[in-house]
């Protein structure tokens, strides 16, 4: 932790005398920024770098080292491992790329590299790593060139990202706002420390209040999760910044489940059950330290809020905006009300309107206090027109006496609606949270308001099951019944059997059967049954000819109040998730879908069913009848618990019906791992 973080001594290996190329900026950088350690650039070719004496190989450098920065080109990186590692360094950092990135040529340079530093006992940060800063140590051993200015802006918010070039960006935007940070560590290919083990590490630091996570993916999942459960005991908060939000990969999976687990979707129900609170946009990731700082996560959020405003149309762009992320701006309660009408205010429907009392601080000051009464709502939302451009000490004024006032018993949260950089660094200054845009304010309360504390669900394991190299809807459903989700059916043609009834092909090869004609519903009787079946055979084998066809499944029509679907995946990225959704044939296109990590515990079952919009149906909506949720919440837990069944890789039943009593499986898929 302290070579990576804090090292006194660093070498780097290949620096440049000449102070136009990339490879001097390291040296360049960290005596221009009050680097007292010792510094030992390597350069066969010169005996002096920038002034400082140069030494031809590792090998030649006097000392035992902490930090090693390779600058050199990806073909030379790999014959330098061992040497610092014999010199004493605990961790190399890599700057080029051409690793796993590049291909398989690359990969196995990556992992011969990797090899040969676990064989030394050295941590590698990279390969593609623009380095590491520590502004408080005054160490900046990174080429960004960021760190071409002046002064850095130090404080106590650390950041990892896997972009090297995003260190310099949020540190610039972060030094606009007022917000200094600690550390600045990029992580880039991570083929060996992760941004996850990084951020550990970052919350064990004394001089750390909060982690900024900027990713491009999720690697060593396991990582994230121990240091969101260090962060939570310490009460750190981890804010992540992901990219990937589109839904390009959703078409590579072969189940439903699949198309709709889109790497996102789990990403997000990654974050949700680790407590790692996550940002959507730029602004909102750097203004949420100054909302969640010393604050927890509200075990029965209102996802409400009150706003004030000095401006009718900016009042209604926060109210809308927040809307749209399902948060409701409330009319204020009896007890915020009596504290309005005592200080001669009256609110009108949602909002606070102040545009006639302006910005008074004395008034501003009352309305807070007045709102943050309110027992059904939890932040205080103050919407700023001109006087913040204008006169932007009055403005700020009373949004800093209110938060004195209210003692943080609720966070605040400042929109101001015009251009005004002299507010919003005085409110920087007082560590309120102030957005630039109603979007940006609302993507962060909605960050907040999801945050939850990180979720640890006892949940059984599922029972041990034998399951064939290539199974089919039979033998899914042998899976699920093993979990308690026993559907009555048959796959013998002549059996006796309850009419009407539905026929289905068995294919380990097909996973939407209906599409290929592989499915009869309301047969009447046995003869129907042979017809049908002998139509089936001939269908499907013209249409799928190189799918193997191992016979037929019968079972009792049945119908729902409605249909969901139901899928348990191993996520390539964050690993079990579970899927609940509007099921049937048109699952895919409503979308109307909830995900979470896998297992889970009927709480997590239960907020699922709240997400899914078609659900309410059997919630007893406009009086129709109410359906077995109970039922539905068990079959949840039971199907994540396929997540302690390793030989599995998907799972879906599509659809589940709810009845009045009970949940029917009406079709079954299953893929081995």
């Amino acid at each position: 932790m302290k070579a990576l973080l804090a090292p006194s001594s660093i070498a780097l290996i290949g620096a440049s005398g000449d102070p136009s190329r990339l490879t001097a900026r390291a040296q360049l950088y960290l005596r221009k920024h009050g680097y007292t350690g010792a510094l030992y650039p390597v350069n066969p070719r010169a005996p002096e770098v920038l002034g400082e004496r140069a030494y031809a190989r590792v090998e030649d450098i006097p000392a035992e080292i902490d930090f090693a920065y390779i600058l050199l080109n990806t073909e030379h990186v790999e014959g330098q491992i061992a040497s610092v590692a014999a010199k004493g360094a605990r961790v190399a950092c890599i700057l080029a790329d051409g690793f796993a990135e590049a291909g398989a040529e690359g990969q196995a340079r990556q992992e011969r590299c990797v090899a040969a530093a676990k064989a030394a006992g050295l941590r590698l940060l990279g390969p593609n790593s623009m380095g590491i800063i520590n502004i408080p140590a005054r160490i900046a051993a990174s080429v960004n060139a960021a760190l071409e200015a002046e002064t850095l802006p130090a404080g106590r918010l650390a950041l990892v990202s896997q972009s090297g070039s995003m260190l310099g960006a949020i540190m610039s935007r972060g030094a606009a706002r007022g917000l200094g940070f600690s550390h600045l560590i990029a992580t880039g290919n991570e083929a060996d420390l992760t941004a996850g083990e990084i951020a550990a590490m970052l919350v064990e630091d004394p001089g750390v209040d909060a982690v900024m996570l900027f990713l491009e993916a999720i690697r060593a999942p396991e990582h994230f999760a121990r240091a969101a459960a260090l962060a939570h005991k310490a009460g750190k908060p981890i804010i992540a910044y992901k990219l990937g939000r589109s839904s390009f990969g959703a078409e590579l999976a072969t189940s439903h489940t699949g198309a709709l687990a889109g790497s996102d979707a789990a990403a997000e129900a990654f974050f949700r059950a680790h407590g790692i609170l996550r940002a959507t946009m730029l602004e909102s990731f750097l203004e949420l330290p100054a909302l969640v700082l010393g604050r927890k996560p509200l075990a029965k959020p209102h996802r409400a809020v009150s706003v004030l405003t000095t401006t009718g149309g900016g009042g209604a762009m926060a109210v809308d905006a927040m809307g749209v992320a399902g948060i409701e701006a409330r009319v204020p309660d009896d007890a915020a009300s009596e504290k309005l009408h005592a200080a001669n205010m009256h609110a009108h429907g949602r909002l606070l309107d102040m545009t006639l009392a302006g910005t008074k601080p004395d008034r501003v000051e009352a309305a807070i206090t007045a709102l943050a009464a309110a027992g059904d709502t939890d932040a205080v939302i103050p919407v700023i027109g001109s006087s913040a451009q204008f006169r932007p000490a009055d403005a700020v004024a009373g949004i800093v006496r209110g938060r004195d006032a209210i003692q943080g018993a609720k966070p605040i949260a400042a929109f101001l609606v015009p251009q005004a950089d002299a507010s919003l660094a005085l409110l920087a200054e007082a560590g309120i949270p102030a957005f630039r845009t109603p979007e940006s304010l609302a993507d962060a309360m909605r960050a907040w308001l999801d945050w939850r504390a990180p979720a640890n669900p006892a949940v059984p394991a599922a029972p041990a099951v034998a399951m064939p190299d290539a199974p089919d809807e039979a033998d899914a459903r042998e899976i699920f019944a093993a979990l308690g989700l026993a559907t009555p059916y048959s796959r013998d043609l002549a059996a006796p059997h309850a009419y009407p009834v539905a026929l289905k092909i068995l294919s380990p090869d097909i996973a939407h059967k209906t599409e290929l004609g592989g499915v009869r519903l309301n047969i009447p009787d046995a003869a129907a049954l042979q017809d049908a079946a002998a139509a089936m055979q001939a269908r499907v084998a013209k249409a799928a000819p190189h799918a193997r066809l191992t016979g037929f499944l019968v079972q009792p029509m049945s119908k729902g109040l409605a249909e969901v679907i139901l899928g348990f995946r191993r996520d390539p990225e964050v690993g079990p998730v579970v899927l609940l959704g509007a099921g049937g044939v048109l699952a895919e296109l409503h979308r109307d879908v909830a995900l979470r990590l896998a297992p889970l515990d009927e709480q997590g079952a239960r907020e699922m069913i709240a997400d899914v919009r078609a659900l309410r149906v059997i919630e007893g909506w406009r009086g129709l009848p109410r359906g077995d949720v109970e039922a539905l919440v068990k079959a949840i837990v039971a199907v994540s618990r396929l997540a302690t069944l390793p030989g599995i890789a998907e799972a879906e039943i599509n659809p589940l019906m709810i009845h009045e009593s009970g949940v029917t499986v009406a079709d079954a898929w299953v893929v081995r791992a």
